[in-house]
């Protein structure tokens, strides 16, 4: 029994021989390249930001007293002197007044630009005054134009443009529903005198 135990271990103790040769050999083999042997480094694991949706532009379409009046792809976040420019500038006749250049567009919104001496010029430019015969554009209209309308007044203007400011362009009508003193009521009141 005892030379069995003796052939056990010697053949135990000849496994870890090899093993530690096999290890020697790679070491030397290493070194003997003339590698410096470098420590393995690791990145540390950065959390990656969610990648942003791709925007898609916004169609709009500029008509009225414009050099080139035709449908624009702009940018998000674009505003009406953006339109206004996309389709050549005002033309001479063009009622500067009348316009916001500064109000941001909306997809699928259209830019009046009224000409000098339009009805709609008029109305829109003039405080206080009738109803406006061109619909007046929530998205682009001053506070003194969105004063013009049945049932809004100077206060109320001021909130639209508020609002507007801070959620960007109106996407509907219906979206007035959302502005404090606005119900279903004065949206069907303004029906056809406004577009979004």
């Amino acid at each position: 029994m005892p030379p069995l135990t003796v052939s056990v271990s010697h053949r135990r103790l000849l496994a870890a021989l090899a093993l530690v040769l096999a290890g020697l050999v790679l070491v030397l083999r290493h070194h003997g390249s003339g590698a410096a042997a470098t420590p393995l480094r690791v990145a540390p694991i950065r959390p990656q930001a969610a990648p942003a949706p791709a925007a898609r532009p916004l169609v709009v379409d500029v008509v009225g007293a414009v050099r080139e009046p035709g449908l624009y792809h702009l940018a998000n976040g674009a505003r009406v002197a953006d339109a206004v420019a996309q389709a050549g500038g005002l033309s001479r006749r063009a009622d500067r007044r009348a316009l916001n250049l500064a109000a941001r567009v909306a997809d699928g919104q259209q830019v009046v630009v009224a000409a000098r001496g339009s009805p709609g010029a008029v109305a829109a430019a003039s405080p206080g005054g009738a109803a406006p015969t061109a619909p007046v554009s929530l998205s682009a209209a001053s506070a003194e134009q969105l004063d013009t309308l049945p049932g809004i007044g100077p206060v109320t203007a001021e909130k639209i443009v508020a609002f507007r400011e801070e959620h960007g362009p109106f996407a509907s009508i219906e979206a007035l529903d959302a502005i404090p003193g606005i119900g279903p009521a004065r949206i069907a009141q303004l029906e056809g005198l406004v577009v979004p």
